[in-house]
């Protein structure tokens, strides 16, 4: 026991040198075995360990350290880290014996010592061997001695192809992790070895979870699609298994992988949908070597637009954000990438000042994403909700047409449509105003329009449960029956850019948000992929627990998209279609703006607006929760 405690207090020691102190340190272990090997070789050949070595040339045993040394350090082999044992180091190794090999041809041939044409060969397979079993020997030491008393996380890797063979390979030389075996759905590769590793079929995992202790399943699959994808992780809900992922094809840069590349399962990539080819047509025309401006350029939506409008080459972007730290982020972000940027501090209810900086860069597209969204915040409150979402668009729509914009897109939600809550109202109310603008003038094509959820975005539920399973739980869930839509932000931002291209005037596009998904099983699905249980009773094995509390205020247990189902017709792109509504005319809608605005200073006035919502915005009806901000 003793002498077990001497030796890891060495190997720790030995370990904690830095890398040019190991480099001396293995230089030093190979000069004093090349010419033992040299020895070696010249006994094989004559079978006689006293045979005179490189007789004529008394410093031999220098000469060899010099000329092993030499080809060894020239090929790189000392600069490999013997933690990351793999092909390359075998190519550096065997570069090295070759190079080693001609120099003693040439030692031959120039006879500075008696080298027989054999020892060249037999010394290069002895230098090989040396030094890859001495590599491999001092990795097992450590690995052995140092974490062996560490409790290492058995992963069953699924996916025996390329990627699935890589992470094997670095998961082995994981302190934390070891690899115990395969699984393809490929029946040619079930039952073969690969990497030394058995491979088996994905439907015998309930067996082989119990038979290998299995703690978590590594999806290396990287290549499938996002359906495939679904279908595999259905698969291993019941498990209880950890699940987690390397990254996608596109992600993986310089085709290496290592296991600080695995993550937890893309949950949002699974909610979305597989990608449409976009329009190319629709995209660049606003856009490209166009000035545009994008409200709300900081948040979550804004910031996409802007990241996918650089991609279109406009001749300007205008970074209009009203958050200091949400402009500088976006800003120094983009600004790598394109330098036609102009970031601005200000507020959407400044009508005078986006008027000025949309004349003086003569601004041809604006979309307007900066709006109030967070229901509950907005309901508590009101003043504020409907001042930002309905004057606020008012006040930039006015910008715009004032200074002769050619494109006006507002970007809406389906909380707009039979509105529970004020948010919801104050986005249809903008809608009516960018309608009836649309209606009275002919020059500034406004557009509308109008998704659900993104996925991402700020208030997201995906990282709110992330943050709850970390924590131990419990989820929260308002309702046991609560469903929403959901949409990845990279795409709701190429549908606004295509949806936009096809305005006329006072158009109102709906984005085709797929099905809807029950928040409690999305609940469930994360908390199985994490290699956890559901707890649901005092009583119950299980781990996390979900709890409702209820609708919050204005929430709805279901969105939808459509005020008129049956007034749409389909567009130029699969998903997205086009609603006709009910509209107003702009001096009825004005009164209400010029109401709200002047509540701002006169808080007496909210119930009569709430009053006039009623009366303009469909299946609106005030909630004994809204406060009087």
């Amino acid at each position: 026991m003793l002498k077990t405690g001497m030796v890891k207090i060495y190997l720790n020691y030995l370990s904690g040198l830095g890398r040019v102190q190991k480099k001396a340190l293995l230089l030093f272990i190979d000069a004093c075995m090349l010419p033992l090997l040299m020895w070696f070789a010249f006994a094989i050949r004559l079978f006689n360990y006293k045979t005179p070595v490189m007789a004529g040339f008394s410093w031999w045993p220098a000469l060899v350290i010099v000329l092993g040394i030499s080809c060894l350090w020239l090929t790189g082999v000392y600069r490999a880290v013997i933690r990351s044992f793999n092909e390359n180091f075998i190519l550096r190794l065997a570069f090295a014996v070759i190079l080693n090999m001609l120099a003693l041809y040439v030692v031959a041939k120039l006879r500075l010592a008696f080298v027989p044409m054999s020892i060249p060969i037999i010394f290069a397979s002895l230098l090989f061997a040396w030094v890859w079993c001495s590599r491999a020997f001092i990795r097992i030491v450590i690995n052995n001695t140092l974490y062996s008393h560490t409790e290492k996380t058995r992963v069953a890797i699924y996916g025996a192809g390329n990627a699935g063979q890589q992470m094997a390979l670095a998961l082995e030389r994981s302190p934390n992790h070891i690899p115990v075996l395969f699984l393809d759905d490929h029946v040619g590769l079930q039952g073969q070895m690969v990497q030394g590793l058995k491979v088996y079929s994905p439907r015998q995992l309930n067996e082989l979870k119990q038979r290998f202790h299995l703690h978590e399943i590594l999806l290396a699959i990287p290549s499938i699609g996002r359906q495939r994808k679904m279908q595999v992780i259905q698969q291993l809900e019941s498990l209880a298994l950890k699940v987690r992922e390397i990254p996608s094809v596109e992600q993986i840069i310089d085709g290496q992988l290592h296991v600080s590349d695995i993550r937890e399962v893309d949950i949002e990539t699974l909610l979305g949908r597989e990608p449409v080819p976009p329009n190319v047509e629709l995209l660049d025309k606003n856009i490209r070597d166009k000035v545009v401006l994008v409200t709300g350029a900081g948040g979550s939506i804004g910031s996409e637009l802007c990241r996918q409008i650089l991609q279109r080459q406009p001749k300007l972007l205008i970074l209009f954000e009203q958050s200091e730290f949400s402009l500088y982020s976006i800003h120094q972000e983009l600004q790598q990438r394109h330098q036609a940027l102009i970031p601005i501090l200000g507020s959407v209810f400044n009508e005078k000042k986006l008027t000025r900086i949309m004349q003086q860069y003569q601004v041809q597209t604006v979309y307007h994403a900066a709006a109030y969204k967070h229901v509950p915040l907005v309901e508590a409150n009101p003043i504020e909700g409907l001042r930002n979402n309905s004057v606020g668009t008012a006040k930039s729509l006015n910008a715009a047409v004032t200074a002769g914009v050619e494109t006006f897109v507002l970007i809406s939600t389906d909380k707009a449509v039979r509105p529970t809550n004020v948010m919801g109202a104050s986005k249809r109310l903008a809608e009516l105003y960018c309608q009836a603008v649309a209606a009275s003038q002919p020059k500034t094509k406004i557009s509308i329009v109008r998704f659900g959820n993104v996925l991402g975005s700020s208030g997201s539920v995906v990282p709110l449960f992330k943050k709850q399973i970390a924590a131990g739980g419990p989820i929260t869930v308002t309702h046991p029956d609560v469903t929403r839509y959901f949409m990845t932000i990279p795409e709701a931002a190429l549908l606004v850019i295509q949806a936009g291209a096809m305005g006329e005037g006072g158009d109102v596009f709906l984005l085709d948000m797929g099905e809807s998904v029950k928040i409690r099983d999305l609940a469930l699905q994360m908390i199985a992929l994490s290699g956890l249980k559901l707890k649901e009773g005092a009583e119950d094995e299980g781990d996390i627990e979900i709890h409702y509390t209820g609708l919050r205020p204005g929430e709805k247990l279901y969105e939808e998209l459509l005020i008129e189902q049956s007034n749409v017709q389909p567009t130029a792109h699969e998903r997205i279609v086009k609603s006709y509504e009910k509209q107003f005319a702009l001096e009825q809608i004005k009164i209400l703006i010029d109401l709200i605005q002047h509540s701002y200073t006169h808080r007496d006035d909210l119930d009569v607006i709430l009053q006039q919502l009623e009366h303009y915005v469909d299946g609106y009806k005030r909630s004994d929760q809204v406060v009087v901000s």
